[in-house]
Order: C-alpha cells, then sequence, then structure tokens
C-alpha cells in the first residue's frame, strides 16, 4: 500500500502580529496603569480632583493650604506647627513647607496681611505698611457706641474681674472672643495675668473704663443684687 504524506496542519491566523504578553500594548491587555483610558489612574479624568490628590488630600476634602488658612485666621495666637500637624493628621515637614510657601506667595502678592512664624507658632498678622490704616480705623471706631454683645462683655468683666473669655462665655452663653478683643483694643479692659490652675489668659478693666464711667475705683460700681434673679446661686452651679 502506497505510503500516504500528510501536510502539517497551518497554525492559526494571528493577523502576521505576535501575541500580546501580559502586559502588551493592546488595550485590553495593558498593565494597571497603562495608557488605556480604560486602565488609566484613579484620578486622570477630574483635573480638580487630581490636583487634591497630588496634595495629598482624599477627593472631596479641603487641600492642606485650604485647611492652614481655615484655621490660622481663627485663631488668637500663634499655632506650632506640630499641633496644625496633629489637626490636620498630616506630616509635620509638609505642613511646614505649606506655611512657608503660603507666607512666600502672600508678600509676593502684595497682601494687607502676611503670615508670619512668631513665639514658636504661626498666625496672621496685619502687614507693616497697613499700620496707619489699621490704627485710623480702631481710632475711629473708638469713638461708635458700644453694641449690646460689647455691654454684656463689658459688664461681665467688670463685676467679675480678672475673669478669663471661657468664663465669660459661659456666663453669657455665646463665645466671646470677639468682643473681648474690640473691648481690648478700645483700652477699656487689659490682660491681668494668668490663671494659676489652667494658665488661662484672666482680663480685667482699665483706668480708662473708670474714666469713662466717672469712677475712681470698680468697688463704686452699682450694685447688682437689685437686678439679680431668686435663684441667682441655683443658675451658677448649673453654669459651673
Amino acid at each position: 500500500m502506497p505510503s500516504r504524506e500528510f501536510e502539517p496542519i497551518p497554525a492559526p491566523r494571528t493577523g502576521g502580529l505576535e501575541p500580546p504578553g501580559p502586559y502588551g500594548a493592546g488595550p485590553e491587555t495593558a498593565g494597571p496603569y497603562g495608557a488605556g483610558p480604560e486602565t488609566a489612574g484613579p484620578y486622570a479624568e477630574d483635573p480638580e480632583t487630581a490636583e487634591a490628590y497630588a496634595e495629598g488630600s482624599q477627593p472631596g476634602e479641603p487641600s492642606l493650604r485650604a485647611g492652614l488658612e481655615a484655621i490660622l485666621l481663627i485663631v488668637d495666637e500663634p499655632v506650632p506647627e506640630v499641633t496644625l500637624a496633629q489637626i490636620l493628621e498630616r506630616p509635620r515637614h509638609e505642613v511646614a513647607a505649606a506655611l512657608r510657601e503660603l507666607a512666600a506667595e502672600y508678600s509676593a502678592q502684595g497682601r494687607g496681611f502676611d503670615l508670619r512664624e512668631i513665639a514658636g507658632g504661626w498666625r496672621f498678622y496685619t502687614r507693616d505698611v497697613c499700620a496707619p490704616l489699621v490704627e485710623r480705623f480702631v481710632r475711629d471706631g473708638q469713638q461708635a457706641r458700644l453694641t449690646q454683645a460689647a455691654l454684656e462683655t463689658l459688664a461681665v468683666v467688670a463685676y467679675r474681674q480678672p475673669v478669663s473669655r471661657a468664663r465669660v462665655s459661659a456666663i453669657r452663653g455665646v463665645n466671646s472672643d470677639g468682643v473681648i478683643r474690640t473691648l481690648t483694643l478700645r483700652g477699656l479692659i487689659e490682660e491681668a495675668g494668668h490663671d494659676p490652675e489652667h494658665q488661662a489668659v484672666l482680663y480685667r478693666t482699665t483706668g480708662y473704663f473708670l474714666e469713662r464711667l466717672g469712677l475712681n475705683t470698680v468697688e463704686e460700681l452699682p450694685d447688682l443684687a437689685l437686678y439679680l434673679p431668686d435663684d441667682v446661686e441655683g443658675i451658677e452651679e448649673l453654669q459651673q
């Protein structure tokens, strides 16, 4: 029987291309961070989100610079870098670098305020060249009548001095930090040391306060007994 020669079975057609490897150039097989749109990084489609991600914050959260500005805008005394790092939950070296970038940016833009590192911490201050304008504003403001909030705060300080800001706020039932700053700028109250237990700043009235009221000492202030409710002791116990 004559022998038969078998032709080899042809290989599958691949269009002349070698099969791509697991991370080849094909869009379906590109690596997890390849150039294909389906496999691009998680923040490539949103520039704003990508910028926030680059600064280290999560999408929807304020950036490091925004967080620093928000905190420093409300502080009454310089805040150390370590405290800011703890609040923002960021490395201290990143916080320090961002603070210095902000300070340089404000100076370059000629803002009316600047960010200074003073007494081991950072705080906003009005710029030196704006001092005459600030002085004029404060001086003219002293001629205006006190608001109801300022009168209440001044009365608390006058009758309970020396007293801390926290104690004044507790008595009034609202935050009094801004009003105390206003009264201090107008020369009606001043710092009187620190609380020995909590180290809080204490405040008292000034000689200018006595002069404006026509008094020699605070002992000449009107007696409040006639204006207090009968259960004043119970009210004080609840406040404490």
